[in-house]
């Protein structure tokens, strides 16, 4: 199955300013994002920013890249105009990337995208891996995932679940059996339906939670969960982070 890759890359970071363009081993990071997803099987890897600095980061190094408005509210909006300026048909897939994940493994976006083949009902995709450590469990900036028995998502929460009524009834001090799920943050979309979202109506949960993929649900639309074995490497949104990644690539 064909696939695209969209990377998403804006140049406003607080924490990290000019994230897209840090050198990582002599590359910008995005460069070094898009080589990791030109080993993936996806068709054609394309940097969807609104930065001329970092199309010509990219074009410098053989990176495909886009060009999209600098208004967008949301990484979606603009991988939805990218779909437009690529004349993506409705049943394209599409894997989204973020900018700051240079150890994504290429094996996790091919079953992202391969998920969308697999249910035919579904209009995104994402993955998740097991939690073994408590701490992460009950911390709200993990997010949680509970799937149904085919592999689709029931509901995504900042909060602790699935609850164990009874082995939490003294607080949580251990984990679950089967282990509760960490969601990690790719996503695969049809393209019509990456086309449609940014236009959906906010869903009260989605402010809730503050989670986008909500409001999909709450709208009908299936997500497709793929569990991997491995938790994947570290992205960067600190100057620690960002250090940590170039150790990484040094070794």
């Amino acid at each position: 199955m064909g696939f695209t890759v969209l990377v998403p890359a804006r140049m406003a970071s607080t924490r990290l300013p000019d994230k897209p363009l840090a050198d990582i081993a002599g590359k910008p990071m995005v460069v070094r994002v898009a080589e990791r997803a030109k080993q993936s099987q996806a068709d054609f890897v394309v940097v969807a920013t609104d930065s001329e600095a970092v199309r010509a980061a990219c074009l410098q190094h053989g990176v495909e890249a886009v060009m999209t408005r600098a208004d967008h509210p949301s990484g979606s909006d603009r991988l939805a105009e990218a779909c437009e300026l690529l004349k993506l048909s409705g049943d394209d897939v599409v894997v989204n990337v973020q900018g700051d994940e240079p150890l994504i493994e290429p094996a996790l976006i091919d079953s992202v995208a391969q998920l969308l083949e697999e249910h035919p009902t579904a209009s995104m995709s994402t993955a998740a891996h097991e939690i073994h450590a408590v701490e992460e469990f009950r911390n709200p900036n993990v997010v949680k995932v509970v799937t149904d028995a085919k592999g689709i998502a029931l509901y995504f929460s900042r909060a602790p679940i699935a609850w164990w009524r009874d082995g939490f009834a003294q607080g949580i001090a251990q984990l679950p059996l089967p282990r509760p799920l960490r969601h990690i943050g790719i996503y695969g979309y049809r393209a019509g339906f990456l086309r449609e979202f940014p236009r959906l109506e906010q869903a009260p949960v989605e402010r809730v939670e503050a989670l986008e993929q909500l409001r999909a649900m709450w709208h009908g639309h299936r997500i497709a969960v793929h569990v991997t074995d491995h938790a994947p490497g570290p992205g960067v949104d600190t100057p620690e982070d960002l250090e940590r990644v170039r150790r990484a690539f040094a070794a």
